[in-house]
C-alpha cells in the first residue's frame, strides 16, 4: 500500500510527519533516517548537550510512544539508496516501499577541509549530528588546545563552549572580520569582544595552510606563516544542502532542490522542506538555514500535500547562544546600507536598513528589541531611524508609530 514518505528525520522531517496527522491525513506514512536515533534538536548538541547540561532524552524531539500512537513507521539508521521516480519507489536498505507523494527533508551537511591540507587526520571534526558530537566529547578536557576554524555562528558558538570548560581556544577567519558574511560589523565588533574577554584568540583575516600531524593533528600552520601546536580542531566553514538524492532523481536544484512557492519540486509528486530547499521569496530564491524554517515550511508543505494549496511566506528568525549572551535575529539583513545601535540596559540591539526600509535587527540580551523589530518587520513597517536612534524613545512605542 503506498501512501506518504518522508526522507530526512531532522527537525523538517518530524515537523512534516506530526503536521500530516494533525490535520487528518489517515494513510500510510514512513519517515526514514539515516542515523540511528529518532528525530532530535540540533541546535543543543554543541552547547547544552555537550557541556553535559542537557540528557540524551532531552534532545528528541517526540516520545517513542508518539511515532507508535499516531501510526507512524520509522525507517532509521538506513540510508535510502534509490528514488525511482517513474515507478514512485523508494529503496531503503533494501526495502522498497512505493509511494504517492515523496518529501524530502535531508537538511544539510557539514562543509570539511581538504585531505590535502589535513582535513581526514584524526582529531578534526565537524559539529552536525549526535555521532559527531559524541566523537569529539572526550577532547574537551581543561587546558588542552583547541583551533576552530571558521567564524561563523557555529565556529564561536563551538569556542564559548570551549572557553567554559577550560581549554586554550584560537580561531582563525580567513574574512577580514568575524561574522562577515551574516553580519555588520558592529555585530562582529560585539562577539569579537565578548570572545576575547573570555580569553579566546581570535585570529581575522588568516588563513589555513594546512593542519600537521601523521595520523593525528598535532598542529596548524597559518597562511601569514605562524604556526600552533593544538590537541583538535573543529571546523565551522559553513555548511551545503544535502541534494543527492534529489540529484540522482533527476529534480531541478538551485542552491538546494529547488520548489516553487508550496514546497512543490519540479516532478509533481516530490516536495522539499527546510536546509535542502530552495524557494521563492520577494522577487528572488533564497535557502534559509534555520530550526523556525525548518519547522514552519515543513508544515505548510504538510497541508499543501494534502491540497491546501497555500504559498509558504517565509518569517525569518534565528538565534544563537554564545556565554551568558543571548542573540536573537529577525528579518533578513541582504542590501542594508546603514545600521541604526540601540542600548538598553545591559542588552544592546542593532538594525539594519536599505533607506527608510527596516530588513533585520540583531539583539543581544534585549528580547523586547528582538519581539518589536519581528513584529515590525512580519507587517512590512519601518520604524522611524531618527527615532530608533534617540535613545529616549522607548522601545515599544516603535510599534504604535
Amino acid at each position: 500500500m503506498s501512501g506518504i514518505v518522508v526522507i530526512g528525520a531532522g527537525q523538517a522531517g518530524a515537523s512534516l510527519v506530526a503536521k500530516l496527522r494533525a490535520l487528518g491525513y489517515d494513510g500510510a506514512l514512513t519517515l526514514v533516517g539515516e542515523e540511528p536515533q529518532p528525530p532530535y534538536q540540533r541546535p543543543p548538541l554543541s552547547k547544552q548537550y555537550l557541556l553535559g547540561e542537557m540528557a540524551l532524552e532531552r534532545l528528541y524531539l517526540r516520545s517513542a510512544e508518539f511515532y507508535d500512537e499516531n501510526d507512524i513507521a520509522l525507517r532509521l539508521g538506513r540510508p535510502v539508496t534509490a528514488i525511482d521516480p517513474k515507478d514512485k519507489t523508494v529503496t531503503v536498505g533494501g526495502e522498497v516501499i512505493g509511494y504517492d507523494q515523496l518529501a524530502l527533508t535531508t537538511g544539510a551537511e557539514p562543509r570539511s577541509l581538504p585531505a590535502d591540507i589535513g582535513g581526514t587526520l584524526d582529531g578534526v571534526y565537524t559539529v552536525r549530528t549526535l555521532a559527531d558530537v559524541d566523537a569529539m566529547g572526550h577532547e574537551f578536557r581543561k587546558g588542552a588546545r583547541l583551533l576552530v576554524v571558521g567564524g561563523g555562528y557555529i565556529g564561536l558558538e563551538a569556542a564559548a563552549v570551549a572557553a567554559k570548560l577550560g581549554l586554550e581556544v584560537t580561531l582563525v577567519e580567513m574574512a577580514p572580520r568575524i561574522l562577515q558574511r551574516v553580519a555588520a560589523a558592529e555585530t562582529s565588533d560585539y562577539f569579537r569582544k565578548l570572545h576575547a574577554d573570555h580569553g579566546v584568540t581570535i585570529l581575522e583575516g588568516t588563513g589555513l595552510k594546512r593542519l600537521k600531524g601523521e595520523s593525528r593533528v598535532s598542529g596548524a600552520e597559518l597562511g601569514d606563516g605562524r604556526v600552533l601546536e593544538v590537541d583538535f580542531v573543529i571546523v565551522g566553514v559553513g555548511i551545503a544542502p544535502a541534494t543527492q538524492l534529489a540529484e540522482a532523481a533527476g529534480l531541478a536544484l538551485e542552491n538546494g532542490i529547488r520548489t516553487d512557492a508550496r514546497g512543490r519540486s519540479s516532478d509533481p509528486s516530490i516536495w522539499a522542506a527546510g536546509d535542502c530547499a530552495s524557494f521563492p521569496y520577494k522577487g528572488g530564491r533564497i535557502r534559509l538555514e534555520s530550526v523556525g524554517n525548518a519547522i514552519d515550511q515543513a508544515e505548510a508543505v504538510a497541508a499543501n500535500m494534502l491540497g491546501a494549496g497555500k504559498d509558504y511566506v517565509a518569517k525569518p528568525w534565528f538565534w544563537s547562544d554564545q556565554y551568558d549572551v543571548k542573540l536573537q535575529i529577525a528579518g533578513l539583513n541582504t542590501g542594508y546600507d546603514r545600521v541604526i545601535s540601540r542600548q538598553d540596559g545591559d542588552g544592546c540591539s542593532f538594525w539594519y536598513f536599505a533607506g527608510d526600509t527596516l530588513l533585520a535587527v540583531d539583539a543581544m540580551n534585549d528580547p523586547r528589541a528582538y519581539m518589536v523589530g519581528k513584529r515590525l518587520i512580519e507587517a512590512g513597517r519601518s520604524p522611524d531611524p531618527a527615532a530608533l536612534a534617540d535613545p529616549a524613545t522607548e522601545i515599544k512605542a516603535l510599534l504604535k508609530a
